[in-house]
């Protein structure tokens, strides 16, 4: 982070550097969470098909919690005595990802590629616990609790992708189209011969049934 834009105070208890040193991760994290509320409000706006009331107003929650933790993080930095930075050039400018690729998709889609997304800024905020630890405990705690809320959301849109036998539909995708491509293969794939004799069977015993039924 440029001198420039820090002062030459930080909070009582700190050092100078290591305010910064504090800004600087935080910083970081205020790019990836800046990203996330407007990749978030892009899918809210794209998601199509079945369920989709649900998984476009599910989105809107998380997104204002975002934009709160945003908000949190660029007061902690200017505390800190450094001027956070919010403008769109200086979020490109730094971020090590590429955009979010879906368009206009189905919200199992949208769920898988976002579990993907989350996955990444889980991870960094983590990361920024663990370095922030011997740093600076005030900090620390809040990324520790939005972590927190950025994991309880990400169980909310894995509930979605789980199957019955407790497994993601989208694992091991590496990218968010890939992940998007597995639930839509799965979404599309027949159902085993099993299952569809067995569905089979059931039709013809409740017309069995209800031939019965009538007889009596």
């Amino acid at each position: 982070m440029a001198e420039k834009n820090a002062a030459e105070y930080t909070v009582p208890g700190l050092s100078l550097s290591t305010g910064r040193r504090t800004a600087e991760i935080l910083q970081g994290r205020l790019h990836a969470l800046n990203d996330l509320q407007l990749t978030l409000k892009h899918a809210h706006w794209n998601v199509v098909g079945p369920g989709f009331i649900g998984v476009h107003e599910m989105l809107d929650p998380q997104i204002e919690l975002v934009r709160g933790m945003v908000d949190v993080l660029a007061e902690r930095i200017a505390t800190l005595g450094v001027s956070p930075a919010g403008t769109p050039g200086a979020l490109v400018a730094a971020r090590a990802w590429d955009d979010y690729t879906l368009g206009r998709a189905t919200t199992l889609e949208h769920l898988a590629a976002l579990d993907l997304v989350y996955d990444g800024v889980v991870t960094d905020h983590r990361a920024a616990i663990d370095a922030t630890e011997d740093l600076d405990p005030v900090t620390q705690d809040i990324l520790i609790d939005q972590v927190a809320q950025l994991e309880l959301f990400q169980w909310f849109m894995r509930s979605f992708l789980t199957t019955d036998d407790g497994r993601l539909s989208s694992a091991g995708a590496a990218t968010e189209a890939a992940a998007a491509g597995r639930v839509k293969d799965d979404q599309a794939a027949p159902a085993p011969q099993g299952a569809r004799s067995k569905k089979s069977d059931a039709k013809k015993a409740t017309a069995s049934n209800a031939k019965k039924s009538k007889k009596k």
